[in-house]
């Protein structure tokens, strides 16, 4: 992925956090999709979600659904929700004539790109800084996102923390700033 596509995600994850007005861990993406419009709806309703599928986004008359598979971990749940909202936040193109994105076991670019805002959405950077969060149990238990993907965001903290360049974009500083009561409430 290129730097760019890596900083559009990035950056639209702060803008996301900024204009739904979040200020604590963890994110509630389920108040997010609703301030946005988006439709959500379990699979168990909805049987739309294909095998190897953890959801999908459809544009449906002008609006916005998301079908997640709840068979999966709250978690995982909560990761699929906001990857799905990076699809349709960033723009990506629809596929086909059902007008959906499906995440899947194959990682295209937009998979990728979608990844990286769902991550950056649900553990800012700058938060964890703040929280002086290193380890992915640490992470996990913050955010409320698998140990998995805590592990990955781990790891990506980890280089952050090298180049030690928080709160550099102003973006960044703005989320800093709508989390700083509740960094101050709960530094470890």
């Amino acid at each position: 992925m290129t730097y760019g596509a890596y900083k559009n995600a990035r950056d639209a994850a702060w803008q996301c956090l900024i204009d739904y007005n979040v200020k604590s861990l963890p994110v509630n993406i389920f108040e997010i999709l609703k301030s946005a419009g988006i439709k959500f709806a379990k699979n168990s309703n909805a049987n739309l979600v294909r095998p190897n599928e953890s959801g999908i986004s459809l544009l449906i008359n002008e609006q916005w659904y998301i079908i997640y598979d709840d068979k999966d971990t709250p978690q995982r749940c909560r990761f699929t929700l906001a990857h799905e909202l990076g699809h349709i936040l960033l723009g990506h193109e629809l596929k086909k004539d059902r007008y959906e994105r499906t995440f899947n076991l194959s990682k295209p670019a937009i998979e990728t790109q979608s990844d990286i805002f769902a991550s950056r959405l649900l553990a800012p950077a700058c938060v964890l800084w703040g929280l002086d969060l290193h380890t992915p149990k640490e992470i996990a238990s913050a955010c409320d996102i698998s140990l998995q993907a805590a592990k990955i965001r781990a790891e990506r903290m980890s280089v952050l923390y090298k180049r030690n360049k928080f709160l550099t974009n102003p973006l960044e500083r703005t989320v800093y700033k709508n989390f700083e009561e509740f960094i101050i409430d709960n530094k470890k």
